[in-house]
C-alpha cells in the first residue's frame, strides 16, 4: 500500500524543495520506492519529461533524488508567468491557456480533477509519495478553490508537516502563527513540524521546540542545520546560482532577464571551479572583464528584448564584442541575437515585428506550436556527444544558420557569426555533457575538472545523509497516510 505525506511551508522559500529531495534520497537509500509530487508550481524554469511534457525543474531534481525519471504526473499544474498579471497554464505537461491571475482563480477548481488523477496514477508506482506544497497554507485568502496546499490535502486525504525557516528569523511565530490562522479542520491535517536552515548548535533551540509544541500540540521532526552544498544542486531560482562562490578564472556574465526561463544551462558551468558565473541584475552594466556573455532563455522573448535594451545591455554587448569577447544565446537569447523577431499572430503580445540585436544574420517567426522534445546531438567541431531538450515557440532561419555548430540526427542546429564569436542555439541543458563542456570551455583556455552528473548525484547522497541525521524519518513514515 502506498503512503503519502505533504511538506508544507510556513512561508515561501523555507527550503521545501531541497528538503523533499533530501527525504526522497534518504528513503530510497533505505530501499523504498519514492515519487515526488507537487500539485501546482509556478516557475519558468521547466524540465522536459520522458513522456513528452514539461514540469517544474524542482520536481525533476526531486525525481533525480528519488532515482526515477521525471514524468508529467509529478507536477500536473505548472504556471509560467508571462507578465506581471498573467501566466501560461500547463496541465499534465501541456499548455492549455494563458490566464490573468483573476481568471486563473476562477479556473482553479476545475483543475483539481486532473491533479488528483495524476496523484493517483503516480501513487500506483511508489511506496511513498512526497507531496510538496506551494507558498504557505497561512495564505488563507487563497484557501477557496485551493489545489496547492490544504485544498489538495483535504481532497486527497493526505496529512501534512509544516516547515519553518529559522534563518530568516521569527520561526516560532511562523509556525505557531500558521496554526492560529488556519481553520480547525486544516490545522488538524498538520501532524508535525520541522525547523530548517539552522546555523550553529541546534541544542540552543531546544526551548524553541518546546515552545512550538506547547502552542501547537504538534511533535517536532527535527531541526535541520544549514546545508552548505545546496548551491551545488540544480537551481530552482536564478539567484541560487548567484549565491555560488565567485572565483578566479573564466568569467561568464549572464543578464538576468525579467522573464528568464530554463536557466539550468548555467548549473554545470557554475559548478566548475575554473568558472565564475555572474548574474547581472537590472540597473547594472555587463562587466567589461567577462570573456563570455550568455543570454539565457526567456518566457517572453520580445518583452525581454525590450527589457535588455532598457538596461543599456545592448550597448554593453556591442562594446564586449569590440573588445574581442564572445556571446552565446540559448533559446530566447538565440532569438534576440538575430535581425528580427516577427509575431504575426500576437502570441507574445500585439502582432508585429521587432528589431533584434543584429549580431546574427537570422530571423525568427513566432508560431503557435511549441517544440517540446528531449534531444541527443553532436558538437560539430569535435563530435562530442550532447544531450538536452528543446522547449520553445518560433522558427529561426537565415544565412548564419548555414554555420551550425550542433547536429541533431541529420538536422543541423544553431547558428554562428562569420568569425565564430557569436553563437546561438535552441538546445537547453547541453553543458551537462562533460565532453562537450570540456571542448567548449577549452576554446577559452579553461579546463573541466568535474563529472557533473556524478558530482550532483554525490551531493544528493550527502543531502540524503544530512536529512537522515537531523530529521525523524521514522516519525515521518508513521505520520504518513495510506492512500
Amino acid at each position: 500500500m502506498t503512503r503519502a505525506i505533504m511538506i508544507q511551508g510556513a512561508g515561501s522559500n523555507v527550503g521545501k524543495s531541497i528538503l523533499v529531495a533530501g527525504i526522497a534520497r534518504a528513503l530510497v537509500n533505505r530501499g523504498l520506492s519514492v515519487a515526488p509530487f507537487k500539485p501546482q508550481n509556478m516557475s519558468n524554469n521547466a524540465a522536459v519529461t520522458v513522456d513528452g511534457g514539461e514540469i517544474g525543474r524542482a520536481q525533476a531534481v526531486q525525481a533525480w533524488a528519488a532515482r526515477r525519471d521525471p514524468v508529467v504526473d509529478m507536477n500536473p499544474v505548472l504556471l509560467k508567468p508571462e507578465s506581471d498579471i498573467g501566466a501560461q497554464v500547463i496541465v499534465q505537461g501541456k499548455r492549455v491557456a494563458t490566464l490573468k491571475a483573476r481568471d486563473y482563480a476562477r479556473a482553479k477548481p476545475s483543475l483539481l480533477a486532473p491533479v488528483l488523477e495524476s496523484f493517483r496514477r503516480l501513487a500506483a508506482s511508489a511506496d511513498v509519495i512526497l507531496v510538496e506544497g506551494a507558498g504557505s497554507p497561512a495564505e488563507i485568502n487563497l484557501r477557496a478553490g485551493d489545489i496547492a496546499n490544504m485544498g489538495f490535502a483535504e481532497a486527497a486525504g493526505v496529512p501534512a508537516i509544516l516547515v519553518g525557516d529559522i534563518d530568516r528569523g521569527g520561526v516560532i511565530a511562523q509556525i505557531v502563527g500558521t496554526k492560529s490562522v488556519l481553520s480547525s479542520a486544516d490545522a488538524a491535517r498538520i501532524k508535525g513540524f520541522a525547523v530548517n536552515k539552522f546555523r550553529g548548535d541546534v541544542r540552543l533551540f531546544d526551548d524553541g521546540l518546546t515552545a512550538i509544541t506547547d502552542h501547537t500540540g504538534w511533535p517536532s521532526l527535527g531541526v535541520l542545520p544549514w546545508f552548505d552544498e545546496a548551491w551545488r544542486l540544480p537551481a530552482e531560482d536564478v539567484m541560487d546560482i548567484a549565491s555560488a562562490p565567485k572565483r578566479d578564472g573564466l568569467k561568464i556574465a549572464v543578464p538576468r532577464l525579467a522573464r528568464i526561463a530554463n536557466f539550468d544551462d548555467l548549473d554545470p558551468l557554475s559548478a566548475e571551479p575554473g568558472v565564475s558565473v555572474e548574474i547581472i541584475e537590472s540597473g547594472h552594466p555587463l562587466p567589461g572583464d567577462a570573456t563570455l556573455v550568455l543570454i539565457p532563455g526567456s518566457k517572453s522573448t520580445i518583452s525581454d528584448l525590450a527589457f535588455f535594451r532598457a538596461q543599456g545591455w545592448d550597448i554593453d554587448l556591442a562594446a564586449h564584442l569590440r573588445r574581442g569577447g564572445h556571446v552565446l544565446g540559448i533559446c530566447g537569447g538565440y532569438q534576440m541575437l538575430g535581425r528580427s523577431i516577427a509575431d504575426p499572430e500576437g502570441i507574445e503580445g500585439p502582432p508585429g515585428v521587432v528589431e533584434g540585436l543584429g549580431l546574427l544574420d537570422i530571423e525568427t517567426v513566432m508560431t503557435p506550436e511549441k517544440h517540446l522534445t528531449l534531444q541527443q546531438a553532436r558538437y560539430l567541431p569535435t563530435a562530442a556527444a550532447v544531450e538536452g531538450y528543446e522547449i520553445h515557440i518560433g522558427e529561426t532561419t537565415g544565412p548564419d544558420c548555414a554555420r551550425p555548430w550542433l547536429m541533431i540526427g541529420e538536422q543541423p542546429q544553431g547558428a554562428a557569426s562569420p568569425d565564430g564569436r557569436v553563437l546561438g542555439c535552441y538546445l537547453h541543458g547541453l553543458f551537462r555533457a562533460d565532453g562537450f563542456r570540456s571542448d567548449f570551455l577549452a576554446r577559452f583556455g579553461t579546463s573541466v575538472t568535474i563529472a557533473y552528473a556524478a558530482e550532483t548525484d554525490a551531493v544528493l547522497d550527502r543531502l540524503g545523509a544530512h536529512v537522515a541525521t537531523h530529521f525523524d524519518l521514522d516519525l515521518l513514515l508513521e505520520l504518513s497516510q495510506e492512500i
